[in-house]
């Protein structure tokens, strides 16, 4: 063999020993991975088995709990159960001693009732006896009578009846008068306690108002200013408005004076617009006027719209609205148009309740009754007469209609309602502190109130409290006793509703005192 050939035999010599070294090498490192899986796959299972034994042994635990829960429960209703039925079971007990105590009462009652009966029995019975024997005394008694008087029974009788039929008709004249002396004293009583119920709920407010109004300035710098070069200012205010200005030594005031209180009114809002603009001369002064004009006519509609809603009146035309809301800014006698009409709304309708009328329509009644005295236009007719054409024009009802008309006895009342309208006008007007008095005139009646309590024997002070609703007489305690007290107030409250003229009443109060002295020296 040459060198090649043995070399290349050598080569393969080491290629077989390698490939038999690398697949023994190969051998040996699968045999181990298979050791080493097989140890971890025995670890698994170990694990494995360890988890699932923890597992079991909660769930051991979670359903020995459960178990546990559910018994409690179990238990806790059973008791609960226990409680009622030992509960119905008292009550049962005690309703059945309820009923064995009332058998008992009972029978003890029917016991009674029985030995009562008897007892009623044997009186019944003696009462038939005596019965008997009465009726044979009366049978003996009528035949001595009719032998004494030579009368038969029937004639006796007869005469008898004739005796009472007199007597009864004298007596039943004389309890006719009596009952229609009681009826008409209840009767006034009845419509007494009406009115003086009708007037205690009523809320009276009192709203005067006189011809002036004062504008107050913040100082005496702006009068000339609404005075203008030569007056010019003042006297466009007077033209627009139709009020005059007083403008003297009165610090920081102006007076309005009209007898109309809706041009003093405009007037006050004017100037006041005016002062507070700072713009003062004729052409600004007649553009506020005009603005103030159109507020007034919308104020006017809104105070008219406020107080129909107030009363519960539906249905008014708006020319009546309107009226309404102009009776506002109107008086009468000082008092207030619109609140005098409101009260006397108030009054109508609680006073036609308590007859049992129609309250709605007695209400819108006293609300319009007083419409005449706020035209547009002047007019010859009395406010009523007024005031019903003017309800009868825009379409309201012919009993409102009628009681405007009939408020004063200028028409003929055909409504019940027109009476009721008339009672009330009189109620609010008359009431205290409605109407104003001159000052003379009012100072002259509490004087007058005064000395006719002075007149009285034993009268020692009089005084007239509360713009002279109530009198308080003061007595000497050595002369007047309580029993003269009581009378003394009676004859002097009688003589002041006698000889004295006031609106609403005057309580009199008797006050007699007697003051023991001594000093300790």
């Amino acid at each position: 063999m040459d060198q090649s050939m043995l070399t290349a035999i050598i080569g393969l010599v080491a290629l077989l020993a390698g490939i038999v070294a690398g697949k023994f090498i190969f051998a040996k490192n699968t045999k181990q991975k298979i050791e080493e899986a097989e140890a971890q796959a025995r670890k698994l299972v170990a694990d494995a088995q360890t988890n699932a034994e923890t597992i079991k042994q909660q769930k051991q635990l979670e359903a020995k709990e459960k178990f546990l829960a559910l018994r409690a429960e179990h238990d806790k209703e059973v008791l609960e159960r226990n409680r009622k039925l030992s509960e119905t079971e008292n009550r049962a007990r005690q309703k059945e001693q309820s009923i064995n105590a009332k058998a008992d009462q009972l029978d003890k009652q029917i016991k009674e009732n029985e030995a009562i009966k008897d007892n009623l029995n044997r009186q019944i019975e003696v009462v038939n006896l005596k019965r008997t024997e009465l009726e044979k005394h009366q049978e003996e008694h009528i035949r001595r009578l009719e032998k004494i008087a030579g009368l038969t029974a029937d004639e006796a009788k007869k005469q008898l009846v004739e005796s009472l039929k007199q007597e009864a008709h004298t007596q039943a004249l004389a309890l006719q008068q009596e009952i229609v002396d009681d009826a008409r004293q209840k009767a006034n009583k009845e419509a007494r306690k009406i009115i003086i119920q009708t007037i205690q709920r009523t809320a009276a407010e009192q709203a005067i108002e006189n011809s002036i109004t004062v504008f107050n300035l913040e100082s005496d710098e702006i009068k000339g200013q609404i005075i203008g070069r030569e007056g010019r200012n003042i006297r466009a205010i007077e033209a627009a408005t139709g009020v005059d200005l007083i403008v003297d030594d009165t610090p920081e005031a102006i007076i309005l004076s009209s007898f109309d209180p809706l041009r003093r009114e405009i007037a006050r809002l004017s100037l006041q617009r005016l002062v507070a603009d700072g713009r003062i001369h004729p052409a600004r002064i007649e553009e506020v006027v005009e603005k103030t004009r159109r507020q007034i006519e919308e104020q006017v509609i809104e105070i008219g719209e406020r107080t129909v809603i107030e009363l519960g009146i539906h249905g008014l035309h708006k020319e009546l609205v309107r009226i309404v809301g102009k009776m506002r800014f109107r008086s009468s006698y000082g008092q207030n148009l619109l609140m005098h009409s409101r009260e006397v709304a108030n009054l109508c309708g609680i006073m036609a309740a308590e007859l049992g009328l129609n309250p709605k329509l007695a209400k819108r009644a006293g609300l319009l009754h007083d419409i005449g005295k706020v035209p547009d236009e002047e007019s010859e007719l009395s406010h009523a007469l007024l005031g019903a054409k003017l309800a009868e024009k825009y379409g309201e009802n012919p009993a409102v209609v009628n009681a405007i008309g009939a408020h004063h006895d200028e028409m003929e009342m055909q409504y019940v309602i027109s009476p009721i309208v008339q009672a009330c006008d009189a109620i609010s007007g008359a009431r205290p502190g409605a109407r104003r008095e001159i000052m003379q005139q009012y100072l002259q009646r509490i004087k007058e109130l005064e000395n006719l309590a002075m007149s009285y024997q034993g009268v020692e002070k009089a005084y007239a409290i509360q713009a002279g609703r109530e009198l308080r007489v003061i007595v000497e305690a050595e002369k007047v006793t309580d029993n003269d007290s009581d009378k003394l107030s009676f004859d002097i409250a009688q003589k002041i509703q006698t000889e004295m003229t006031y609106p609403g009443q005057i309580k009199v109060t008797v006050i007699r005192e007697r003051r023991a002295v001594n000093v300790a020296k």
